[in-house]
């Protein structure tokens, strides 16, 4: 069973705020881990479905660049959306950043489109036709 991903963050509160507010998350709880000088918080759907998201604060680390698109690793995650438009309208409005439109996968599949969350992890935004 796929139990959760786990993304690293600048600023912890900052991320909660974005995953929270913008992506509809919920907090379900957030804690220190003395043993590397970290915090973890773990957000989920309202309803409880799906893997969950936690996000990681490592206070050592020094540097937190985000490798230019083709270079990186990690590559994204996806949340469905039920109103691309209202979505795309929305996160213009936060100043989020837009990196491909919306657009269709094939004439009669569903929309999708990438944008980037505060420390340039990549989003895909789904909504199914």
């Amino acid at each position: 069973m796929f139990v959760h991903t786990s993304i690293r963050t600048s600023n912890i509160d900052r991320s909660i705020d974005f995953y929270t507010r913008i992506m509809g998350l919920k907090l379900l709880n957030r804690h220190e881990i003395p043993q590397n000088d970290a915090e973890v918080a773990f957000l989920q759907d309202p309803e409880g479905k799906g893997a969950r998201l936690e996000l990681t604060f490592y206070r050592k680390q020094k540097q937190f660049i985000q490798a230019d698109y083709e270079d990186r690793i990690f590559d994204h995650i996806a949340f469905e959306v039920k109103n691309m438009e209202r979505s795309i309208s929305m996160m213009r409005k936060e100043k989020i950043t837009i990196t491909d439109e919306p657009y269709k996968l094939s004439p009669t599949g569903s929309f999708i489109a990438f944008v980037e969350d505060p420390d340039g992890t990549l989003i895909e935004l789904i909504e199914r036709k």
